[in-house]
């Protein structure tokens, strides 16, 4: 190469990167004119292009019919051809692969597989589409498709009379309130593993420094596993949380919620005669479980109160507001943060607060609470019990009688 090929290699590799593909054209077709005869091989040889389109260039300049409007890179028509226009039948061999009605299909390729940019590159060159990756994401891209995670919506088989329940359910909350009685929502959180476990969730630390926790998740038989049963009160916007070791049995969420009225309810409202109680439809406090009844028969008859229990119809225990309004920010509160006992996990209960005002007290209770206990239909029909007219397996009350009957 000589020294003005190499000089004009050098001058259009500083400039060509800067310059869309019209005034590429432009650039070269004017060196090679300015050069003369043999500059359309020099040109060609220093840019790195082809010696046509140095030609097509040198033509655009002399003809004025050959050159383009201003604001255009190339004519209309140029350039490659869209994959939808060379391979018609590729966009629907596509959204056959990603149809949610072919997912499950026998004969789908990515049945048991991800469905991924690059599996599906790959079955849809398998039968004779010739894409790439990225092109399959900018398909999907322009047809509506996202990457997106599973959603927890469907409740399983819905009971005929769920919208009427929580229609009764609500009337009940609101002429509560109106009178200014307590309404609680009750359940039982997630049992936690304590000790140096892993815990999810993310918390801000030293980079490189995070919490070094046990490789296993096996739980310590001689240390158990965190129970806490929960009491949120809906108009007071407060929470209290008895954590257990034990069992999580009907009578635990009775001594929570007598350790709640004794210390929390009683001063709150103190001249109440009445407590509503919102409940799932199964767990400790199921509307089926005869020992729940018969303890909150003595926790009725020991506070003087008339306490009412309306639970939530099967499967829509997500619903229940101690889930979003006292559980949820228990577990933000407590990310990334191993359980090392099951006082940090009262303490940690206890610190949990909302912008809105949520306030929350915990204690520990230590106590055993047996499992089986087998309770007799003589002994739930010698309750002074009050079920409703609607759903009276859902909707009851317990009137305070006496205690030892």
């Amino acid at each position: 190469m000589s020294r003005d090929d190499g000089a004009l290699a050098e001058r259009l590799a500083l400039v060509l990167p800067h310059l869309d593909e019209r005034q590429r054209r432009v650039l070269l077709g004017a060196e090679a004119r300015v050069i003369g005869w043999g500059g359309i091989t020099a040109v060609a040889r220093a840019a790195g292009v082809s010696q046509p389109t140095v030609s097509k260039a040198v033509k655009e300049l002399d003809e004025p019919g050959a050159a383009l409007p201003v604001g255009r890179a190339r004519r209309s028509g140029g350039g490659r051809k869209p994959l939808t226009e060379t391979d018609p039948q590729l966009v629907g061999a596509l959204e056959a692969l990603v149809d949610p009605a072919t997912r499950g299909d026998p004969e789908s390729p990515l049945r048991w597989s991800s469905k991924s940019t690059r599996e599906l590159a790959d079955a849809l060159g398998e039968r004779g589409h010739r894409v790439s990756h990225v092109s399959v994401g900018r398909l999907l891209r322009t047809r509506g498709y996202s990457l997106q995670a599973a959603a927890k919506t469907r409740e399983g088989r819905q009971h005929p009379d769920r919208d009427a329940q929580f229609r009764y359910l609500t009337g009940q909350v609101n002429a509560y309130l109106a009178a200014g009685d307590p309404v609680i929502s009750v359940d039982t959180k997630k049992k936690e593993l304590v000790g140096n476990y892993k815990n999810g969730g993310r918390e801000w630390q030293p980079t490189g420094e995070p919490v070094e926790v046990g490789v296993h998740d096996f739980p310590d038989p001689a240390v158990g596993k965190a129970i806490p049963y929960g009491v949120y009160d809906v108009g007071a916007n407060t929470g209290w949380v008895s954590v257990g070791n034990d069992h999580d049995t009907a009578a635990f969420a009775v001594t929570t919620l007598r350790s709640w009225w004794n210390q929390v309810g009683r001063p709150t409202y103190p001249d109440t005669s009445r407590l509503l109680i919102c409940a799932d439809s199964g767990g400790s406090n199921g509307s089926r479980l005869r020992l729940w009844k018969v303890e909150l028969a003595a926790l009725a008859a020991q506070t003087g109160l008339a306490i009412t229990v309306c639970h939530l119809p099967p499967g829509t225990s997500k619903w229940n507001k101690i889930e979003h309004r006292l559980f949820s920010h228990i577990s933000m509160n407590w990310r990334g943060r191993p359980l090392e006992s099951h006082q940090v996990v009262v303490d940690l209960i206890a610190s949990t607060t909302t912008r809105t005002g949520l306030t929350v007290r915990a204690e520990l209770d230590q106590a055993d609470y047996p499992k089986g206990i087998k309770i007799t239909p003589k002994q739930i029909h010698a309750l002074p019990l009050d079920r409703h007219t609607f759903h009276p397996d859902w909707n009851y009350t317990l009137r305070p009688a006496d205690p030892t009957t």
